[in-house]
């Protein structure tokens, strides 16, 4: 899919991932184009679904929510309805900020914000431990993040 995109439409990408607050004008000057076309191929990749949507990249630990763990999460089985309902518990947890159904030995990865070490244990063993279906967890923490980028563009 990506073959439809030329380098001014990745140079845009690339812009609007640094910073989406961009004006028209400011992001037109960046990669040489007027801002008429520019909008254009702003419009189109937003159509195209290469850009899905705009927000603001928020500071968890400046909110109180800077303590990170990753949680894999086996199920006791891997039957559509198990999936369904354990997708359903996580939905309903603010604690629990990103998750992912894998491959491998675990069957989701989690990665739970909360304030401190006390808060994750009573998420842990006052919620995730009594989702049905879950067979074993396996907790880690991180020391600090190596890097991040919101979207891989090339």
């Amino acid at each position: 899919m990506t073959n439809s995109l030329d380098k001014l439409d990745h140079r845009i990408l690339h812009e609007l991932q640094r910073d989406a607050r961009l004006s028209l004008q400011e992001l037109s000057d960046r990669i040489g184009l007027s801002p008429s076309p520019c909008a254009r191929r702003i419009r189109k990749l937003e159509t195209e679904g290469y850009i899905t949507g705009y927000s603001a990249q928020i500071d968890e630990a400046k909110l109180g929510f800077g303590f990170n763990v990753f949680v894999s999460v086996r199920l006791d089985r891997q039957a559509d309805d198990r999936l369904v309902s354990f997708e359903q518990q996580v939905r309903n947890c603010p604690e629990v900020v990103d998750c992912w159904l894998m491959t491998g030995s675990f069957d989701y990865l989690l990665r739970v914000a909360v304030r401190d070490l006390n808060e994750f244990e009573h998420f842990l063993t006052g919620r995730l431990t009594k989702f049905s279906g879950v067979a074993s967890l396996e907790s880690s923490i991180p020391i600090r993040r190596v890097k991040y980028q919101p979207a891989r563009l090339d």
